[in-house]
């Protein structure tokens, strides 16, 4: 993206079918909306160790953009599921006041898998759904498949 949102694989490749994993996703979804990583990260995940994402983890820790996954870990090198993708969208913008506005009709239940939605995401989905953020495809949302770059890049795309 040419805002310096995400780089490629390698130089000139972008790779849109590769697995994206949860801080690379969180990393520049923060990017995208111009929150900066804490810079002396206090209270982070106890595997948020010592790399490029460790003050974006602190810095959604602490802006309630994520709980992680239990026990104070997020799992940044797991590859990210739809529903996670989606969930830690509609808490940034929840955080920074810019949920979308506006009904499609869509709820959750329009779609052929809205059971396969675990609880901690219905929240989320059921208004991204609402708002049209979350279209699916043939009638499903696929919430446990893991998200490549390409969807990550057009999510993004089609908020910015």
């Amino acid at each position: 993206m040419s805002r310096g949102i995400t780089t490629g694989t390698a130089e000139g490749i972008f790779s849109p079918q590769e697995q994206l994993t949860r801080s690379q996703y969180l990393v520049m979804l923060m990017r995208a909306y111009g929150i900066e990583p804490d810079a002396q990260p206090k209270d982070n995940f106890l595997d948020a160790g010592s790399t490029y994402y460790t003050g974006y983890l602190a810095a959604a820790k602490r802006l309630n953009i994520t709980k992680g996954i239990g026990s104070n870990l997020f799992a940044p090198e797991r590859p990210i599921t739809r529903q996670e993708m989606f969930t830690l969208l509609y808490n940034t913008l929840k955080e920074l006041g810019e949920l979308p506005v506006g009904t499609t009709g869509t709820t959750l239940e329009s779609f052929r898998d809205a059971d396969k939605v675990a609880p901690w995401a219905k929240e989320a989905m059921e208004y991204l759904a609402k708002t049209g953020m979350v279209r699916g495809s043939d009638g499903l949302l696929t919430p446990e498949s893991i998200a490549t770059r390409a969807e990550m890049a057009q999510v993004l795309y089609n908020l910015l």
